[in-house]
């Protein structure tokens, strides 16, 4: 059976289907040793075989991964000194990446997995996926700021708004948002000067962090 390139790629846990059009047309791509540049290939998974900067891709086994991730680890791929990754943080032999991120100082849910379709149904803008975090601040914070949230702030290029809130206390609030620019809460809190104590992720879709403890993680089926 034939089917779209970028698919497969996906589908191996390469990498989301928009980062698999990247590196077809990186030209990083091979199908039978032939260089692949055109984001409409269709290939036959059972005769084709494929390669990513010379190496074999092959299916492999879909692994899922919650972490409650801690503060002062950053969700990148890359290693850089003195800096520490959430991908250091669970030691199995399997390649994974982190399904969009938390800035270096906030916390909370956050999933790793190797099946790239599946990150970006819950990372792309058009799936409209809600994410609730809980904000904590130094300073009470003005329900009429919060409404103004909800309405959009336009920040260069970004509209920032969040869809709903709930307020806990004069200092603590629960926000959903549906878009997830970055840094997009913090930039909200700094345009009225609300300096954040605390940013915690409790929720993605119908995912809840629980009661998962912070720097742990466990396996779950998502499907």
């Amino acid at each position: 059976m034939l089917i779209r390139l970028n698919k497969y790629l996906a589908d191996c846990g390469l990498a989301s289907r928009r980062k698999a059009e990247e590196l077809i047309l990186a030209g990083k791509i091979k199908v039978n040793n032939k260089i692949i540049t055109e984001l409409g290939t269709k290939i036959d998974p059972s005769k084709d075989k494929i390669y990513c900067q010379n190496k074999p891709v092959q299916l492999q086994k879909f692994i899922y991964i919650m972490l409650n991730k801690p503060k002062g680890y950053t969700c990148t791929t890359k290693k850089f000194k003195k800096e520490k990754r959430i991908l250091d943080l669970i030691k199995i032999k399997e390649k994974i990446f982190p399904v969009g991120r938390l800035d270096k100082n906030s916390q909370g849910l956050i999933f790793l997995t190797n099946d790239g379709d599946w990150a970006h149904q819950l990372t792309h803008p058009k799936f409209q996926v809600e994410k609730e975090y809980q904000v904590k601040t130094t300073k009470p914070i003005k329900e009429q700021d919060l409404k103004k949230m909800e309405k959009g702030l336009q920040d260069e290029s970004d509209l920032l708004k969040i869809k709903n809130y709930k307020i806990n206390s004069p200092t603590s609030v629960n926000l959903i948002l549906t878009q997830g620019h970055k840094r997009e809460i913090r930039r909200l809190f700094e345009h009225f000067k609300y300096p954040i104590k605390q940013l915690k992720r409790i929720k993605i879709d119908k995912w809840q962090l629980g009661d998962l403890s912070e720097g742990k993680w466990q396996y779950f089926q998502p499907k």
